[in-house]
């Protein structure tokens, strides 16, 4: 019903049926979901900090929420609070106003804790780096993993997930 009211406003638009067809998305996916029952029990759950981008990344990690690619069936759930988080993903360069922040979230991660870099600024190559107001990438802390790109796609973020648990499985944690 809805194509059809969409072909009689706008008849000069197109639509088409729209069906999933990235199956390498759905097998990372389902890796990753063994790897996080076999690390963290049910679910992983992230805390994601925007610590001065220009929202690329931000946008492609909601992605990752819609109903495309529903990352949540995977045991994958982004969290409100530090408190409760296993990995801080962060984004953006890190400006000098949110270093303390940043300090206070990753602080506030219980361990054992992991922190992933995504996108260009967050790796310390972004196009903010070596500006007056930014402090530099996620060098702040101990970084896991980065995941280069501007802004990487969802399968390229599910795949630096996958490395992250591949590196967890190869340093086991005491």
């Amino acid at each position: 019903m809805k194509s059809r009211l969409l072909q009689f406003l706008h008849p000069d638009v197109v639509t088409e049926d729209f069906e999933l067809k990235d199956h390498e998305f759905e097998a990372l996916g389902l890796k990753l979901q063994q790897d996080i029952s076999t690390f963290f029990g049910r679910s992983l759950a992230i805390r994601q900090l925007d610590s001065g981008s220009d929202n690329a990344t931000e946008i492609e990690l909601n992605n990752l929420s819609t109903p495309y690619y529903d990352i949540e069936r995977f045991g994958i759930t982004f969290v409100a609070s530090p408190r409760y988080a296993d990995v801080l993903l962060v984004t953006g360069a890190i400006t000098h106003n949110m270093e303390i922040a940043a300090r206070k979230t990753y602080a506030a991660m219980p361990g054992p804790k992991f922190v992933v870099a995504v996108g260009d600024d967050a790796c310390g190559s972004g196009i903010f780096q070596g500006t007056y107001a930014v402090n530099g990438g996620a060098h702040l802390f101990t970084v896991d993993l980065k995941i280069p790109g501007n802004p990487p796609s969802p399968l390229e973020i599910m795949r630096g997930l996958l490395g992250l648990a591949a590196a967890i499985k190869a340093k086991p944690i005491l």
